[in-house]
């Protein structure tokens, strides 16, 4: 005996399809909040001419809502308006920018940190340059941001591109900028991102007792030591890394989700176009996002309960 459906098949076909687009819409890019860190290496204008270069770039920054670049020298940026211009074409989302003034203890080296965006996950509703000169080459730029789309609404983000021949003393001296922003915005939810050099020759397991971030409590270290940041065959380093303050940031950070992005692999890149990009890989994080049911577009809701509805009622 074969089992018979009560609802006409154009019904179930259209349920069908219903049920896939909302799931498709779910499982999409807006289910999770990507924070990124990237070295992108002497990051100009010259270097965003490069069209190989520039799509590359474009395409690893697409995957995060927050992108922190690092190792800018763009005083105009002219190469940040011409990634966000290509990003703006690529993406639905429309990807702003926030940067520090340039950085560093020379001329020819004064770099920037730019955090990219996306306007519609993320918001900035502080920034903060920490004024210690002596502390650092290139002084953290805290910069606070807000996401309606995250669990944990509100969370400071600091930068720190360090001179690898202090490396343990600015990373020990994020404490002190630590101190400072969580004074400032009245808050305890912090992470520390970028290219620390925080592995091989320039921090060994035997600095950890000279750094605060390791010694005081309440520390997470979401990159580890046997993790390699690098692009070239002949290191083999941690020396990007994420660190989170809190059990409050911690909780709000998806398990596992802090990884290094291999875009050589992903992309099927050789060594040699990888390397014109950055000797660096990204890292990156997700934080867990508040429930909501995905929306399918109002246009398409109102055409399939109109055909629902004519459905059954020819069916009666």
């Amino acid at each position: 005996m074969r089992w018979r459906s009560p609802l006409p098949l154009p019904l179930l076909l259209l349920l069908f399809l219903l049920f896939s687009l909302l799931v498709g819409r779910s499982r999409g890019k807006s289910s999770g909040f990507r924070i990124c860190a990237f070295n992108v290496q002497n990051f100009n204008s010259t270097k965003a001419a490069n069209y190989r270069v520039m799509h590359t770039v474009t395409r690893i920054v697409s995957r995060c809502d927050i992108c922190l670049l690092q190792e800018v020298k763009d005083p105009q940026l002219i190469a940040i308006k011409s990634l966000q211009a290509a990003l703006n074409r690529y993406d639905p989302y429309h990807y702003i920018s926030v940067s520090s003034g340039g950085l560093g203890n020379t001329a020819s080296d004064m770099q920037q940190y730019v955090f990219i965006y996306r306007n519609e996950t993320a918001k900035v509703t502080g920034q903060h340059q920490y004024q210690k000169k002596q502390s650092f080459v290139r002084e953290p730029f805290a910069v606070r941001f807000h996401s309606d789309k995250t669990v944990m609404k509100d969370f400071v983000l600091v930068p720190l591109h360090t001179a690898a021949q202090q490396a343990v003393q600015e990373i020990d001296r994020l404490y002190d900028v630590y101190q400072e922003v969580s004074r400032k915005w009245n808050t305890s939810d912090v992470m520390f991102l970028g290219d620390f050099n925080a592995g091989c020759a320039h921090m060994t397991r035997a600095d950890r007792k000279r750094i605060r971030l390791f010694t005081q409590q309440g520390f997470y270290w979401l990159i580890g030591d046997k993790v390699d940041t690098t692009v070239r065959d002949i290191t083999n380093c941690p020396y990007d890394r994420i660190v989170v303050h809190g059990q409050s940031f911690l909780r709000n950070i998806r398990p596992r989700s802090a990884q290094v992005f291999n875009f050589a692999k992903e992309f099927k890149l050789s060594k040699e176009r990888v390397l014109k990009v950055s000797d660096h890989f990204p890292v990156g994080v997700e934080l867990k996002c508040s429930a909501h049911l995905p929306r399918a577009p109002p246009l398409l809701l109102l055409l399939s309960l109109s055909v629902i509805v004519r459905s059954c009622l020819s069916a009666l």
